[in-house]
């Protein structure tokens, strides 16, 4: 892809996300205002499938015209995640049955090749037989779908994380990735989401259908640095493992943490509440852009600390 098609699908992106909110509105598809709202004016779950349809829409121009810019086989688990969180967004679904669907997802990209079969000598174990490499493999998908629709609970958040995912993983790779393309599309149509997610008024929030969707993504993402075919650069290189912990040390320390506490104090580690990360230092600034960027230099700083201190031990 050149600078004319992330520019195009910037410009599909900006359209899709007024389109969906006009359509979101007319039906009266608004996100409820309750205690543990962070907004006060009326907004709309329909970021994530505008960001969704922005991709599909350029992904089919491609392959209708010959050309193979990523993988088009991850489309069907990724499309799966995004209806259930915009079932879930408009009429509300049962977290079992959403947990259902995201092992069928999980189990769907496993099968498109996806899978961790070696642990790179972590705990002292390497290649790994192929049942335990499913079922850890699906816990790692899940783990990381349920970390990125868990800090989406204010403006901003779950987009910033998910694109300096994306840039790390672009970044510290030796070589050009076989999903540069994807990575391109994705952080363009995430560009306009900001505007409408930051706004006073009309906001556009992501929504799970976005939250799932983009986790859905890491988790691909994640998989294919612990394979063989993802080589770090070699100033940067460190332990994988280690290596995707620094990168997604915010959403990983977030949803253990809240779990943890859920699970103390007998609830289940789904009940929603506002004892997240990203809740108690709001209460301090107040402002979510601030603690957007209080998180993101966290997350930076964390990540470079890993690599001066795997220098030194």
């Amino acid at each position: 892809m050149d600078t004319i098609y992330i520019l195009f699908s910037f410009a599909v992106s900006l359209t899709l996300l007024i389109a969906s909110q006009k359509i979101f509105l007319s039906k009266n598809i608004v996100d409820k205002i309750n205690d543990r709202s962070s907004h006060s004016s009326i907004s709309t779950r329909s970021g994530g499938i505008s960001i969704f349809l922005t991709l599909f829409i350029i992904s089919c121009y491609f392959y209708i015209n010959g050309y193979t810019i990523f993988n088009y086989s991850l489309i069907i688990p990724l499309s799966l995640l995004m209806v259930v969180g915009l079932y879930d967004d408009i009429n509300g679904i049962d977290f079992k049955l959403k947990f259902i669907f995201q092992i069928i997802a999980a189990k769907i990209i496993i099968d498109n090749g996806l899978i961790i079969d070696n642990l790179h000598g972590f705990a002292g174990f390497f290649e790994i037989n192929r049942v335990i490499a499913q079922l850890l493999t699906i816990f790692i998908i899940l783990a990381i779908i349920n970390a990125i629709n868990f800090i989406d609970g204010i403006d901003g958040l779950a987009i910033s994380i998910t694109a300096l995912f994306i840039l790390s993983f672009e970044f510290f790779s030796i070589s050009i990735t076989p999903y540069i393309n994807l990575s391109q599309i994705i952080l363009s149509a995430l560009i306009p989401l900001y505007y409408f997610n930051f706004r006073k008024k009309n906001k556009v929030f992501l929504g799970d259908s976005g939250s799932l969707f983009l986790g859905g993504i890491i988790s691909v993402y994640v998989i294919t640095i612990l394979s063989n075919d993802y080589i770090i650069k070699p100033e940067f290189d460190l332990h994988k493992i280690l290596f995707v912990f620094s990168i997604l040390f915010f959403p990983v320390f977030d949803i253990t943490r809240v779990v943890f506490f859920r699970l103390r104090r007998g609830r289940s580690p789904f009940y929603p509440d506002k004892n997240h990360i990203h809740h108690k230092i709001l209460e301090i600034v107040k402002r979510h852009d601030l603690v957007v960027l209080i998180i993101l230099t966290i997350s930076v700083f964390f990540l470079f600390l890993i690599q001066v201190l795997s220098r030194l031990i």
